[in-house]
């Protein structure tokens, strides 16, 4: 439906393209912690399992420090945050105990500061940065999503074009 719309002219290649609109687009969980996961631990081979940062105070995929992991209050050990599933049940618990409100809303800045900057992280503006590189990595993994969902689409030009002149196909 997209090619036929795209090669009778109706939408533009820039009609494609995400809009400030997309880009603030509601976020589903899984998109927020995914983002929080890539900025924190760089998407790591082993899945952020030996991540550590922070001169070493700070490990896992979600670089989770000891005095936040304390603060969830999640059963285990420090160490086990070293596991993604874990981790991300300590992120969760998080913020369920100090932003419930921005969790059950979804709201990525506020669920990204507090991650970054604690339970008033929200408030700080050294968090800004911080939630400047996750709202980047949530429209980087929306625009390829949306680009897999084309399919050929995304490969630059419309399944209708013709083929450059000269080009091989």
């Amino acid at each position: 439906m997209i090619a036929l719309a795209l090669c009778l002219g109706l939408l533009s290649p820039a009609a494609l393209a995400p809009t400030a609109a997309t880009r603030h687009a509601p976020w589903t969980l899984d998109e927020v912690l995914a983002a929080l996961r890539e900025v924190e631990s760089g998407g790591s081979p082993d899945g952020g399992r030996n991540a550590r940062g922070d001169g070493g105070r700070a490990l896992g995929p979600y670089q989770i420090h000891r005095a936040y992991w304390q603060d969830a209050r999640v059963p285990g050990r420090y160490e086990d945050c070293r596991d993604p599933a874990y981790a991300r049940r300590v992120v969760e618990a998080y913020w369920r105990r100090w932003c419930a409100r921005a969790l059950a809303d979804v709201d990525a800045e506020v669920l990204a500061r507090v991650h970054n900057g604690g339970p008033q992280g929200h408030t700080k503006a050294a968090t800004r940065a911080f939630w400047t590189k996750v709202e980047r990595a949530l429209v980087r993994a929306r625009q390829r999503a949306e680009a897999l969902a084309l399919g050929p689409l995304s490969a630059g030009r419309p399944a209708c074009a013709p083929a450059p002149a000269g080009a091989r196909g």
